[in-house]
């Protein structure tokens, strides 16, 4: 047998660079392999970096909604400010009497001369939430001529908003916030968004409680991170 073929000995030494080339040209890897740099791996990157930030973003406003409703107490202001929840012909739920208990409780302590008390009503109702606290604080013997009573809005926002420009006019610069803890954070943002210094002043006993508490948290969370970048305003008109 000779030891090439007619075209090799043609070709002469071009022969070997022939075969190299026809190596060089086949594909040996496994079919259906990613490789690094690939058209896919770039769109990964990127969708993995996405949900890292917002993950992060999320959980840094859990930890802060949990740290502020840590917070009890608050230094001397102008003035308490309770934030309304659900009353029932003139009584106030329980959430809401935790509310105003704590509230009597820092006024007794000397941490404002005045008590801001929010909420509207629903259609139907007698009384809105702002009457039915006045009354609960007047029972416990807060005087009644140091409560301001602020009867519109059903959503912290609208609540908060119409209380503004009454504290303004009365020289009210500076409240102590006094809700549920899941709740501080959010309306601690709402009120400094609509110009008034706002510190809290959180229920140490909310009726709140174990999962509830936890749940609220969370929920609370979601909702401090979307009305972060969306606004206040804009946060609760989707959200209502």
């Amino acid at each position: 047998m000779p030891d090439e073929f007619s075209l090799d000995r043609a070709l002469g030494d071009q022969a070997a660079d022939r075969h190299a080339a026809d190596a060089l040209a086949k594909d040996y890897s496994p079919r259906g392999e990613v490789r690094i740099g690939s058209a896919m791996v770039a769109p990964l990157r990127v969708f993995f970096v996405v949900v890292g930030v917002i993950v992060v973003y999320f959980l840094v406003n859990l930890a802060q909604v949990v740290h502020t409703g840590g917070s009890h107490g608050a230094e001397p202001t102008d003035a308490i400010m309770v934030l309304g929840a659900a009353q029932y012909d003139g009584r106030p739920s329980p959430q809401l009497a935790g509310r105003l208990d704590h509230a009597a409780d820092l006024y007794t302590a000397g941490v404002a001369p005045t008590i801001v008390v929010t909420g509207g009503n629903i259609p139907g109702d007698r009384f809105t939430e702002a009457e039915a606290s006045a009354a609960y604080l007047i029972d416990r013997g807060v005087p009644e001529a140091v409560i301001v009573q602020v009867g519109e809005g059903n959503t912290t926002y609208d609540s908060v908003a119409a209380a503004v420009p009454v504290a303004e006019t009365l020289g009210i610069e500076q409240v102590a916030l006094v809700t549920d803890p899941y709740h501080a954070l959010r309306a601690r943002l709402i009120t400094e968004e609509l110009g008034l210094d706002a510190d809290v002043a959180s229920v140490p006993d909310s009726v709140v409680q174990g999962w509830t508490a936890w749940r609220r948290n969370v929920e609370e969370a979601g909702g401090v991170s979307l009305g972060r970048l969306v606004g206040w305003e804009r946060f609760s008109d989707l959200t209502n």
